[in-house]
Protein backbone atom coordinates (compact mmCIF):
# COMPACT_ATOMS: atom_id res chain seq x y z
CA UNK A 1 0.00 0.00 0.00
CA UNK A 2 2.53 2.22 0.52
CA UNK A 3 4.48 4.45 -2.71
CA UNK A 4 7.56 5.86 -2.50
CA UNK A 5 9.78 7.71 -5.71
CA UNK A 6 10.87 10.53 -7.59
CA UNK A 7 6.90 11.01 -8.42
CA UNK A 8 6.58 12.93 -4.58
CA UNK A 9 3.95 11.12 -3.15
CA UNK A 10 5.48 9.19 -0.27
CA UNK A 11 1.79 7.62 0.86
CA UNK A 12 -1.11 6.42 -1.10
CA UNK A 13 -3.06 3.72 0.07
CA UNK A 14 -7.04 2.18 0.61
CA UNK A 15 -8.33 0.00 2.60
CA UNK A 16 -9.84 -2.08 -0.03
CA UNK A 17 -6.78 -4.80 0.32
CA UNK A 18 -7.69 -5.15 4.27
CA UNK A 19 -10.01 -7.68 6.03
CA UNK A 20 -13.03 -5.56 7.15
CA UNK A 21 -11.85 -6.21 10.82
CA UNK A 22 -8.42 -4.61 10.17
CA UNK A 23 -9.77 -1.20 7.63
CA UNK A 24 -10.54 1.15 10.98
CA UNK A 25 -7.54 0.35 13.16
CA UNK A 26 -5.33 0.99 10.17
CA UNK A 27 -6.87 4.62 9.27
CA UNK A 28 -6.90 5.43 12.83
CA UNK A 29 -2.90 5.06 12.34
CA UNK A 30 -2.78 6.50 9.04
CA UNK A 31 -4.57 9.65 10.61
CA UNK A 32 -1.77 9.79 13.27
CA UNK A 33 0.90 9.45 11.61
CA UNK A 34 0.61 12.18 8.69
CA UNK A 35 -1.86 14.80 10.48
CA UNK A 36 -1.83 14.20 14.55
CA UNK A 37 -2.77 11.11 16.81
CA UNK A 38 -6.90 11.52 16.94
CA UNK A 39 -9.28 9.35 18.97
CA UNK A 40 -11.65 8.23 16.38
CA UNK A 41 -15.27 6.68 16.58
CA UNK A 42 -16.78 5.21 13.30
CA UNK A 43 -20.42 4.97 12.92
CA UNK A 44 -20.71 1.68 10.47
CA UNK A 45 -17.29 -0.02 11.17
CA UNK A 46 -18.55 -3.34 9.03
CA UNK A 47 -18.95 -0.56 5.61
CA UNK A 48 -15.79 1.29 6.80
CA UNK A 49 -13.84 2.34 3.49
CA UNK A 50 -10.82 5.14 3.19
CA UNK A 51 -8.58 5.76 0.90
CA UNK A 52 -5.91 8.32 0.64
CA UNK A 53 -3.12 10.01 -0.80
CA UNK A 54 -0.12 12.53 0.35
CA UNK A 55 2.24 14.59 -1.63
CA UNK A 56 5.26 15.85 0.42
CA UNK A 57 6.68 18.99 -0.98
CA UNK A 58 9.53 19.27 0.77
CA UNK A 59 7.98 19.56 4.55
CA UNK A 60 4.86 20.99 3.58
CA UNK A 61 1.87 18.06 2.21
CA UNK A 62 -0.86 18.10 0.06
CA UNK A 63 -3.18 15.19 0.94
CA UNK A 64 -6.56 13.85 0.14
CA UNK A 65 -9.29 11.96 1.97
CA UNK A 66 -12.43 9.78 1.58
CA UNK A 67 -13.73 8.25 4.52
CA UNK A 68 -17.13 7.66 5.85
CA UNK A 69 -19.50 8.70 8.48
CA UNK A 70 -17.25 9.25 11.78
CA UNK A 71 -16.27 11.75 14.75
CA UNK A 72 -12.47 12.47 16.07
CA UNK A 73 -11.36 13.98 19.12
CA UNK A 74 -7.51 15.58 19.41
CA UNK A 75 -7.98 15.32 23.02
CA UNK A 76 -5.19 17.58 26.00
CA UNK A 77 -3.91 14.08 26.78
CA UNK A 78 -2.91 13.58 23.42
CA UNK A 79 -1.52 16.44 22.01
CA UNK A 80 1.22 16.17 25.43
CA UNK A 81 1.84 12.61 23.99
CA UNK A 82 2.66 13.82 20.24
CA UNK A 83 2.45 17.51 18.78
CA UNK A 84 4.05 17.64 15.11
CA UNK A 85 3.14 21.39 15.76
CA UNK A 86 1.66 21.88 12.20
CA UNK A 87 -1.46 23.80 10.58
CA UNK A 88 -4.13 22.14 8.42
CA UNK A 89 -6.02 24.27 6.26
CA UNK A 90 -8.85 21.57 4.88
CA UNK A 91 -10.82 22.15 1.60
CA UNK A 92 -14.06 20.32 1.77
CA UNK A 93 -14.66 18.69 -2.07
CA UNK A 94 -17.19 16.18 -1.73
CA UNK A 95 -20.44 16.01 1.53
CA UNK A 96 -20.14 17.82 4.88
CA UNK A 97 -18.52 18.02 7.79
CA UNK A 98 -18.41 20.19 10.99
CA UNK A 99 -14.99 21.22 13.76
CA UNK A 100 -14.88 22.60 16.59
CA UNK A 101 -11.20 24.49 18.09
CA UNK A 102 -11.30 26.95 21.03
CA UNK A 103 -14.70 27.54 21.57
CA UNK A 104 -15.64 27.92 17.91
CA UNK A 105 -17.25 25.79 15.65
CA UNK A 106 -17.74 25.57 11.52
CA UNK A 107 -20.19 23.62 9.44
CA UNK A 108 -18.86 23.34 6.16
CA UNK A 109 -20.06 22.08 2.85
CA UNK A 110 -18.48 21.93 -0.61
CA UNK A 111 -15.77 24.29 -1.33
CA UNK A 112 -15.50 25.50 2.72
CA UNK A 113 -12.09 25.64 3.79
CA UNK A 114 -11.32 25.43 7.72
CA UNK A 115 -8.18 25.73 9.49
CA UNK A 116 -7.13 23.69 12.66
CA UNK A 117 -4.12 23.60 14.57
CA UNK A 118 -2.52 20.65 15.98
CA UNK A 119 -1.27 21.91 19.37
CA UNK A 120 -5.06 22.98 20.67
CA UNK A 121 -7.85 20.31 21.08
CA UNK A 122 -10.56 19.69 18.92
CA UNK A 123 -13.44 17.63 17.89
CA UNK A 124 -14.86 17.04 14.57
CA UNK A 125 -17.45 15.00 12.95
CA UNK A 126 -19.16 14.63 9.83
CA UNK A 127 -22.53 16.10 9.12
CA UNK A 128 -25.10 13.02 7.71
CA UNK A 129 -24.81 9.64 7.29
CA UNK A 130 -24.46 8.74 3.73
CA UNK A 131 -21.79 9.47 1.56
CA UNK A 132 -18.11 9.52 1.81
CA UNK A 133 -16.27 12.54 2.79
CA UNK A 134 -13.64 14.10 0.69
CA UNK A 135 -10.88 16.48 1.97
CA UNK A 136 -8.43 17.97 0.73
CA UNK A 137 -5.71 19.35 3.27
CA UNK A 138 -2.69 21.27 3.02
CA UNK A 139 -0.63 20.73 6.10
CA UNK A 140 2.14 23.23 6.97
CA UNK A 141 4.52 23.24 9.75
CA UNK A 142 4.00 26.12 12.39
CA UNK A 143 7.51 27.31 11.91
CA UNK A 144 6.74 27.78 7.77
CA UNK A 145 3.48 29.78 8.62
CA UNK A 146 4.27 33.47 7.06
CA UNK A 147 1.47 35.16 9.90
CA UNK A 148 2.10 35.73 13.39
CA UNK A 149 0.71 32.61 15.04
CA UNK A 150 -1.49 35.16 17.46
CA UNK A 151 -3.28 36.12 14.43
CA UNK A 152 -3.61 33.00 12.92
CA UNK A 153 -5.31 31.73 16.01
CA UNK A 154 -8.53 34.17 15.22
CA UNK A 155 -8.92 31.92 12.57
CA UNK A 156 -9.18 27.87 14.01
CA UNK A 157 -12.16 26.45 13.09
CA UNK A 158 -13.71 29.22 11.18
CA UNK A 159 -15.20 29.11 7.73
CA UNK A 160 -13.57 30.30 5.44
CA UNK A 161 -15.05 30.66 1.70
CA UNK A 162 -13.12 29.95 -1.34
CA UNK A 163 -15.44 31.03 -3.81
CA UNK A 164 -13.68 34.38 -4.90
CA UNK A 165 -9.97 36.14 -4.85
CA UNK A 166 -7.49 34.71 -3.40
CA UNK A 167 -9.45 31.76 -1.58
CA UNK A 168 -10.50 30.62 -5.35
CA UNK A 169 -7.36 31.08 -6.11
CA UNK A 170 -6.18 28.83 -3.44
CA UNK A 171 -9.07 26.33 -4.12
CA UNK A 172 -7.98 25.85 -8.16
CA UNK A 173 -4.02 25.82 -7.11
CA UNK A 174 -4.60 23.03 -4.21
CA UNK A 175 -7.29 20.83 -6.49
CA UNK A 176 -4.81 20.95 -9.31
CA UNK A 177 -1.69 19.95 -7.14
CA UNK A 178 -3.65 17.10 -5.55
CA UNK A 179 -4.08 15.76 -9.14
CA UNK A 180 -1.53 15.94 -11.46
CA UNK A 181 1.74 16.89 -8.31
CA UNK A 182 2.85 13.31 -8.13
CA UNK A 183 3.73 13.83 -12.29
CA UNK A 184 6.18 16.76 -11.08
CA UNK A 185 9.89 16.27 -10.11
CA UNK A 186 11.25 16.55 -6.92
CA UNK A 187 13.00 20.11 -7.61
CA UNK A 188 9.64 20.96 -8.89
CA UNK A 189 7.80 20.13 -6.34
CA UNK A 190 9.90 21.80 -3.70
CA UNK A 191 9.34 25.08 -5.33
CA UNK A 192 5.63 24.12 -5.32
CA UNK A 193 5.64 24.00 -1.83
CA UNK A 194 7.02 27.53 -1.72
CA UNK A 195 4.18 28.70 -3.35
CA UNK A 196 1.51 26.95 -1.14
CA UNK A 197 2.80 28.72 1.25
CA UNK A 198 2.70 31.98 -0.11
CA UNK A 199 -1.29 31.24 -1.37
CA UNK A 200 -1.97 29.25 2.15
CA UNK A 201 -0.76 33.12 3.85
CA UNK A 202 -1.88 34.99 1.21
CA UNK A 203 -5.50 33.41 1.90
CA UNK A 204 -5.49 33.71 5.76
CA UNK A 205 -4.42 37.00 5.82
CA UNK A 206 -7.27 38.23 3.38
CA UNK A 207 -9.77 37.10 5.96
CA UNK A 208 -7.40 38.46 8.58
CA UNK A 209 -7.78 41.83 6.63
CA UNK A 210 -4.42 42.61 5.80
CA UNK A 211 -1.75 41.29 3.53
CA UNK A 212 0.92 43.83 5.08
CA UNK A 213 1.65 41.34 7.67
CA UNK A 214 2.90 39.23 5.34
CA UNK A 215 7.08 38.77 4.86
CA UNK A 216 8.05 41.21 2.15
CA UNK A 217 9.24 37.93 0.27
CA UNK A 218 6.52 36.70 0.19
CA UNK A 219 4.87 39.35 -0.97
CA UNK A 220 6.69 39.86 -3.62
CA UNK A 221 6.68 36.08 -4.74
CA UNK A 222 2.54 36.48 -4.67
CA UNK A 223 2.91 39.77 -6.66
CA UNK A 224 4.89 38.41 -9.26
CA UNK A 225 2.57 35.31 -10.09
CA UNK A 226 -0.21 37.66 -10.52
CA UNK A 227 1.82 39.65 -12.89
CA UNK A 228 2.71 36.73 -14.61
CA UNK A 229 -0.38 35.23 -14.56
CA UNK A 230 -1.15 38.72 -16.42
CA UNK A 231 1.03 38.93 -18.67
CA UNK A 232 0.12 34.94 -20.36
CA UNK A 233 -3.43 36.46 -20.38
CA UNK A 234 -3.07 39.18 -22.17
CA UNK A 235 0.18 38.56 -24.68
CA UNK A 236 -2.36 38.86 -28.02
CA UNK A 237 -2.81 42.61 -26.33
CA UNK A 238 -0.26 45.06 -29.19
CA UNK A 239 -1.09 47.11 -25.85
CA UNK A 240 0.65 44.95 -23.54
CA UNK A 241 4.02 47.18 -21.99
CA UNK A 242 4.97 47.96 -18.58
CA UNK A 243 3.06 50.71 -18.21
CA UNK A 244 0.28 48.55 -18.15
CA UNK A 245 1.48 45.92 -16.45
CA UNK A 246 2.34 48.43 -13.61
CA UNK A 247 -1.49 49.97 -13.87
CA UNK A 248 -3.27 46.38 -13.76
CA UNK A 249 -1.10 45.82 -10.55
CA UNK A 250 -1.40 49.38 -8.81
CA UNK A 251 2.31 49.82 -8.78
CA UNK A 252 4.71 52.30 -10.60
CA UNK A 253 6.58 51.51 -13.62
CA UNK A 254 10.02 52.01 -11.61
CA UNK A 255 8.77 49.56 -8.51
CA UNK A 256 7.39 46.50 -11.94
CA UNK A 257 11.98 47.05 -13.52
CA UNK A 258 12.83 46.89 -9.79
CA UNK A 259 10.72 43.56 -9.35
CA UNK A 260 12.20 41.75 -12.46
CA UNK A 261 15.82 43.32 -11.83
CA UNK A 262 16.75 39.54 -9.98
CA UNK A 263 15.44 37.38 -12.86
CA UNK A 264 18.27 39.24 -15.14
CA UNK A 265 15.89 39.76 -17.65
CA UNK A 266 13.32 43.38 -18.73
CA UNK A 267 9.86 43.25 -18.19
CA UNK A 268 9.57 43.68 -22.09
CA UNK A 269 12.26 41.18 -23.05
CA UNK A 270 9.81 39.21 -20.80
CA UNK A 271 6.91 39.58 -23.03
CA UNK A 272 8.90 39.52 -26.41
CA UNK A 273 10.16 36.06 -25.13
CA UNK A 274 6.54 34.73 -23.89
CA UNK A 275 4.98 36.20 -27.01
CA UNK A 276 7.94 34.37 -29.12
CA UNK A 277 7.19 31.02 -27.81
CA UNK A 278 3.49 31.32 -28.64
CA UNK A 279 4.40 32.11 -32.22
CA UNK A 280 7.05 28.86 -32.75
CA UNK A 281 4.25 26.67 -31.18
CA UNK A 282 1.57 27.74 -33.33
CA UNK A 283 4.30 27.49 -36.17
CA UNK A 284 4.61 23.73 -35.26
CA UNK A 285 0.94 23.29 -35.06
CA UNK A 286 0.02 21.53 -38.41
CA UNK A 287 -3.88 22.77 -38.32
CA UNK A 288 -2.43 26.20 -38.56
CA UNK A 289 -0.27 25.56 -41.65
CA UNK A 290 -2.31 27.04 -43.71
CA UNK A 291 -2.41 30.65 -41.43
CA UNK A 292 -0.32 33.52 -42.92
CA UNK A 293 2.58 34.53 -40.64
CA UNK A 294 0.88 37.57 -40.07
CA UNK A 295 -2.13 36.86 -38.67
CA UNK A 296 0.10 34.59 -36.05
CA UNK A 297 2.35 37.12 -35.32
CA UNK A 298 -0.77 39.96 -35.05
CA UNK A 299 -2.29 36.39 -33.41
CA UNK A 300 0.35 37.34 -30.07
CA UNK A 301 0.81 40.95 -29.59
CA UNK A 302 3.00 41.95 -32.70
CA UNK A 303 2.74 45.22 -34.19
CA UNK A 304 3.80 44.21 -37.58
CA UNK A 305 5.51 41.26 -39.37
CA UNK A 306 9.26 42.62 -39.75
CA UNK A 307 9.34 43.18 -35.85
CA UNK A 308 8.21 39.80 -35.74
CA UNK A 309 10.57 37.69 -38.18
CA UNK A 310 13.38 40.11 -36.55
CA UNK A 311 12.66 39.04 -33.24
CA UNK A 312 12.46 35.09 -33.80
CA UNK A 313 15.37 35.24 -35.99
CA UNK A 314 17.39 36.69 -32.90
CA UNK A 315 15.75 34.38 -30.69
CA UNK A 316 15.74 30.93 -32.75
CA UNK A 317 18.51 31.53 -35.23
CA UNK A 318 16.36 31.41 -38.17
CA UNK A 319 13.17 32.92 -40.14
CA UNK A 320 9.58 32.17 -39.24
CA UNK A 321 8.77 30.27 -42.37
CA UNK A 322 11.76 28.35 -42.43
CA UNK A 323 11.29 27.07 -38.78
CA UNK A 324 7.19 26.60 -40.39
CA UNK A 325 8.77 24.27 -43.28
CA UNK A 326 11.21 22.22 -40.88
CA UNK A 327 8.35 21.57 -38.19
CA UNK A 328 6.16 20.08 -41.29
CA UNK A 329 9.06 18.06 -42.52
CA UNK A 330 9.62 16.90 -39.24
CA UNK A 331 5.97 15.97 -38.34
CA UNK A 332 5.67 14.35 -42.08
CA UNK A 333 8.88 12.09 -41.27
CA UNK A 334 7.46 11.20 -37.74
CA UNK A 335 3.85 10.14 -39.55
CA UNK A 336 5.28 8.07 -42.25
CA UNK A 337 7.57 6.50 -39.39
CA UNK A 338 4.22 5.68 -37.49
CA UNK A 339 3.26 4.21 -39.92
CA UNK A 340 5.96 2.19 -41.42
CA UNK A 341 6.08 0.47 -37.55
CA UNK A 342 2.34 -0.66 -38.01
Amino acid sequence: MDSAGSSGVRFEASTDSLPEGERCDWFHEVIAGEIAPVRIAVERPADFRADLAVLDLGGVKVSTFSYPALRSWRTPALIRRSDPEIYSLALMTESSMWISQRRTEAHLKHGDAVLFDSSHPYQAGTAGRDGAVRVTIVQLPRTRMPLPADRVDRLLAGRLSTQAGTGAIWRTFVTALAAHGPDCAPPGLERLGTLVVDLTGEFLAQHLGSSDELPAPNRRRLLMRRIDTFIDGNLGDPGLAPGTIAAAHHISVRYLHHLFRPDGQSVAATVRRRRLARCRADLARPELAALPLDAIAARWGFSSTTVFGRAFRTAYGTTPGEFRKQAARTAALRTSSANAAR
